[in-house]
């Protein structure tokens, strides 16, 4: 049974709720694609967190890797997962990018990765 999504919501970034005032459907439809994605299958909402942190990872985006780090973490999702989910990526994607990823998360904490 999956687990609840988090009650804190987190604030989206100006530049997507400028997107939404200029394009709601579009926006909308977005919302409506992730919601869908999300109840697609049997991950809780702390696996799903975790999953979308190691694709933005991965795929070596910086703004999806703050953001879903974010949201994870509003979550309640610590610091130590969201690091681990970096180094379980070493294998996969390399030593540096990994090293990169790591900086990512800690961009918004101010302090420097492990």
């Amino acid at each position: 049974m999956k687990e609840p999504e988090s009650s804190q919501a987190v604030e989206p970034p100006a530049p997507f709720k400028r997107f939404a005032e200029t394009h709601p459907e579009v926006a909308s439809a977005y919302q409506r694609l992730g919601e869908a994605v999300r109840a697609a299958g049997p991950l809780s909402a702390r696996e799903v967190a975790l999953v979308k942190v190691a694709i933005s990872i991965g795929a070596r985006l910086e703004g999806s890797t703050h953001a879903h780090a974010r949201k994870a973490r509003a979550q309640g999702i610590d610091a130590a997962a969201l690091d681990h989910v970096a180094i379980l990526s070493c294998p996969t994607i390399g030593f540096p990018a990994m090293m990169m990823a790591l900086g990512w998360l800690h961009d918004r904490e101010g302090e420097p990765a492990p």
